[in-house]
């Protein structure tokens, strides 16, 4: 009867969890393996008969001067980023954490962004940034300031790409910053009004140090999440942009490789490389963590 009993929990155990493995394999785990294997071939004519050769595509990576510079686009695209971002959202998150009025509002006006379709959210910002009639130079023009090319010009374009980024993560990190908030309980502060402490005292001896869990998971993911940007310089930027080549990033070169071009084995090296660079950073970032979050 025990074992019966056992076998029953096992079963219903594997029955619930088998869809999201299932899924976890075919979508993640299988691709993950192609993408390697393909790293080592050239595709075929019409995407047929691949041929294999070898490290040869690592070769021609190591050689490539525009895969370098994608690298330093998608560094520099998440060095914006992911700070500023971060930033703003532990702001917000304090200032709606408090009892304001109307702060469900306020709550889910800042995280509509995240719930839109990142194709439309930069088609709307492409119109913001128009040169002959964007309202962003309408507003600039009114104050006596040239129109600006916030697409075009190679030394602007990627921070007009990186301020929609910021604009369309802040709300989701401060959700999660908020939850985390929530968490922390009031007796300390409490004691430490009490104790005669300030509220910049309470936030960076109090609130900084239990937060750090969610800030350590926020800055992982963001990370993560901005490394693979894509979305918003494909529709902001063509290849023939004069500021193509200072906006590329790597994902946007494995799709111009891949699909554009039909060198899907070139492609998925571009994809290794980005891979093993997330890995770096995350790898860096679980040794840093043990010197600055403090769980419990």
């Amino acid at each position: 009867m025990k074992n019966q009993k056992k076998w029953n929990e096992y079963f219903w155990a594997w029955l619930f969890v088998a869809p999201t493995m299932i899924g976890l394999i075919i979508l993640n785990i299988i691709p993950i393996f192609e993408t390697v294997r393909l790293s080592f071939y050239k595709s075929g004519d019409f995407g047929q008969n691949d041929i294999f050769v070898g490290l040869a595509n690592y070769q021609r990576l190591f050689n490539d001067p525009q895969v370098w510079q994608a690298t330093w686009n998608t560094l520099k695209y998440t060095l914006l980023v992911v700070p500023i971002t971060i930033i703003l959202a532990i702001i917000l998150a304090v200032l709606l954490n408090a009892n304001i009025k109307g702060k469900h509002l306020y709550r889910t006006i800042y995280f509509l962004p995240m719930v839109a379709a990142p194709a439309a959210v930069t088609m709307v910002w492409k119109w913001l940034y128009n040169t002959d009639f964007g309202l962003i130079n309408f507003i600039l023009g009114k104050i006596g300031i040239s129109p600006i090319n916030w697409i075009e010009n190679p030394q602007i374009a990627l921070y007009s790409i990186a301020i929609i980024g910021i604009w369309s993560t802040v709300g989701y990190s401060m959700i999660l910053i908020l939850a985390g908030l929530q968490e922390i309980p009031n007796d300390y502060y409490e004691a430490a009004t009490i104790d005669g402490a300030s509220s910049l005292n309470q936030f960076f001896k109090i609130t900084l140090p239990l937060l750090s869990p969610t800030l350590f998971f926020v800055v992982v993911t963001s990370i993560i999440q901005s490394m693979q940007v894509f979305d918003s310089i494909y529709l902001m930027e063509g290849i023939t942009s004069p500021a193509y080549n200072k906006t590329v990033s790597l994902v946007y070169l494995f799709y111009n490789n891949s699909f554009k071009y039909s060198d899907k084995g070139y492609g998925s090296t571009i994809v290794m490389l980005l891979l093993v660079i997330i890995l770096a950073i995350t790898m860096i970032q679980m040794k840093v963590q043990k010197k600055w979050v403090h769980y419990g």
